[in-house]
């Protein structure tokens, strides 16, 4: 049986030996917080590598995620599908072992991390998560979701203002089942942190209503175990265990240094720290009894082999919900949604109401809500203005998890990533709210819920300069465009209330991607639309308006500028032009239809094309071409009623009329 030192000196080794022959990576974080990962992976880390996806399994996040190769090297050793050839191709290209953690692309990865603080952010979410589906599952004599979330951060994540927001929020929840090991090694990129992070950080935590254990000895297996079982005993508080660590552990000649923490560590380093270790295989080499002692896959077949029973003896007692949570951990939509989001649209136009977006958003959610237990709302503290609540909102407390909405408080990007957290435990449809401008606070959680293919739903008010009197610091000219530039993000800024269904059902429907619902404060009229042409809102781009004939001009628009569209097309034709208007309310569902209809949309033999949006100009000119024109506003906003400030910045028919005919006319204008 190998002792402790030498399990934890299985982790340097094979770290140091895929970094060193990488020629890349940071092999400080996985050697100073070996022992932590010994102790949390081999006495109490409940997880089953032939099934990473194990409902009840045990959460584990690595948000300092630099460190990479302590992940990789605890699921190799543990027995998940990470070789050691794995290993070997660490920040290779395609290889299981990029170089940071990647959701989907290594098994045991619970969430992509590397942007300091959103992988804590995130692991918050999972504790919400856990709290809320044990809350609406479990009952008396049987349990189903019961599990920790474990999270290792360092320095540079508690620096970061997320850890703040997440950290802050995590002690008001009174997440008891989130434990967070911080590796207080003193040192970062530029070196000695003393210069410039001086915080205390346990009274820090105590003061968020954590429960902290200080002053642990990071390299002695007795006392981190003391301390997990102190966090463990402690139900109503999260606990941060505050470990004291040598950066680059076992390193003789640069361990305590930042020269261990983004390089490797050199041939000869390595051989002097084998030598200190008293480790004398080479590299990439363990001792089959360390693999023996390290080896998961039994504890974690029992483990979940006994989950599996007590979910049979719940199935007979709790048909409908272990169906339900079968369902929502998989992430499949309950089979009436589709007929049911359907018939909702047809209303909404039936209604022909003419509305506010945010309205119609609201009113979508309470439509489509009722039939989807797995929705969960929220916002950064402005619920009455996102009207991201409905009739059946119930807010998730510690005094009632059963709930389905969060109060973020203003906390646009901790809301974001536990948005991610939340999709990542399964079980969850996350939406929040925010104004549009305030995005940009979101935008690295945004980021990665598009890089991780995750459906999370953002709900982003006050569109434009129809804000109104707040002014340029609260007009998000430029936010539209700039989310349209993230890979993999649906933007959807809709016109009225059957486009804001819409908008609604694609993003819930989508499954591999984040969606933003851009929608406005000021009311919109209502467009009439036959039921062919409802159908081909979901296309992203659809022919809102025919003419009698042939056009020799296509306007296209989107949000509150369509109805600025429909009138000018109006005037148009009774000049005696033949207009078609297109409505673009996601132009990224546009560009996944087909190239037919794309250009049975666009007609390409139409040169004379004018988009119209309130925001900037940069990304129409794909749709426009050459000869076309956009309307639009490359400069911020001013302080005025909103109505006002259309009219200032020329978003009039008489201007749109006057710059289309320009167009047509084969006049080049720079709008």
């Amino acid at each position: 049986m190998s002792n402790r030192k030498e399990l934890a000196n299985a982790i340097r080794v094979l770290s140091m030996d895929a970094i060193q022959k990488a020629n890349s990576g940071h092999p400080g974080a996985p050697m100073g917080m070996a022992d932590i990962a010994e102790v949390l992976w081999n006495d109490y880390l409940v997880h089953n590598p032939a099934n990473p996806k194990w409902a009840n399994r045990d959460r584990f996040i690595l948000s300092n995620g630099h460190g990479s190769m302590l992940l990789y090297s605890l699921l190799h050793l543990s027995g998940y599908d990470v070789s050691i050839d794995d290993l070997k191709q660490f920040r290779q290209l395609h290889s299981k072992t990029p170089g940071h953690p990647e959701h989907g692309m290594t098994p045991g990865v619970e969430s992509t991390s590397g942007p300091l603080g959103q992988g804590i952010a995130c692991a918050v979410g999972m504790a919400v998560a856990e709290k809320v589906m044990a809350a609406q599952y479990n009952r008396d004599g049987h349990t189903v979701m019961d599990h920790y979330t474990y999270v290792f951060m360092g320095d540079g994540c508690m620096m970061e203002g997320l850890s703040h927001e997440a950290c802050s929020l995590a002690g008001n929840l009174q997440l008891g089942k989130l434990i967070v090991f911080y590796d207080d090694n003193g040192i970062s990129i530029d070196g000695c942190v003393d210069g410039w992070f001086s915080d205390d950080t346990p009274r820090r935590f105590e003061a968020y209503g954590w429960h902290v254990v200080p002053a642990v000895d990071g390299h002695d297996g007795e006392a981190i175990k003391d301390a997990i079982e102190k966090a463990r005993r402690e139900l109503d508080r999260p606990t941060l265990i505050c470990c004291k660590t040598v950066i680059g552990q076992g390193a003789p000649n640069v361990c305590g240094t930042a020269k261990c923490h983004g390089a490797p560590l050199g041939e000869e380093e390595i051989r002097c720290t084998r030598e200190a270790m008293n480790w004398p295989h080479g590299p990439f080499e363990i001792p089959k009894l360390v693999y023996s002692a390290w080896g998961a896959k039994g504890s974690g077949f029992m483990a979940e082999d006994s989950w599996n029973g007590r979910f049979k003896e719940y199935e007979k007692a709790y048909p409908q919900l272990a169906d339900e949570f079968r369902r929502r951990m998989e992430g499949d939509l309950p089979d009436e949604f589709i007929s049911h989001a359907s018939n909702f649209v047809d209303a909404v136009d039936a209604k022909a109401e003419s509305l506010a977006t945010r309205k119609s958003s609201q009113n979508a959610i309470e439509g489509l809500a009722p039939v989807l237990p797995e929705f969960f709302g929220g916002s950064a503290d402005l619920a009455g203005s996102n009207l991201t609540r409905w009739s059946g909102s119930k807010t998730a407390t510690p005094a009632d998890w059963n709930g389905n909405y969060m109060n973020y408080g203003v906390r646009e990007f901790a809301m974001s990533v536990m948005m991610n957290g939340m999709v990542l435990h399964g079980g969850f449809i996350p939406y929040g709210g925010t104004f549009l401008v305030f995005s940009d606070y979101a935008r690295n959680a945004m980021r990665m819920s598009a890089l991780m293919g995750l459906r999370v739903l953002y709900v982003l008010t006050h569109d434009s300069i129809g804000v109104g009197e707040d002014g340029p610091t609260h007009q998000p000219v430029e936010h539209v465009e700039s989310l349209r530039l993230i890979p993999n993000m649906d933007v959807w800024r809709p016109c009225d209330g059957v486009e804001s269904s819409v908008a609604w059902e694609q993003a819930i429907k989508r499954t591999d991607g984040p969606s933003s619902l851009i929608m406005s404060r000021q009311t919109l009229p209502h467009q009439t639309r036959s039921s062919e042409t409802i159908d081909s809102v979901s296309r992203g781009g659809y022919v809102l308006r025919h003419c009698n004939g042939t056009p020799n001009a296509i306007l296209i628009a989107t949000g509150s500028e369509v109805s600025l569209a429909m009138e000018a097309a109006m005037t148009l034709e009774s000049r005696g032009h033949q207009v078609r208007v297109v409505s673009m309310p996601c132009t990224a569902a546009f560009e996944r239809q087909s190239v037919a209809y794309r250009d049975e949309v666009l007609l390409p033999h139409v040169t004379a094309r004018v988009a119209v949006e309130a925001g900037v100009t940069s990304g129409w000119g794909k749709y426009v071409g050459l000869n076309g024109a956009v309307l639009g506003m490359d400069r911020f906003g001013e302080s005025a009623p909103g109505n006002e400030l259309f009219d200032y910045f020329g978003f009039t028919e008489a201007n749109l009329v006057a710059l289309v005919e320009q167009v047509i006319d084969g006049k080049r204008i720079a709008a």
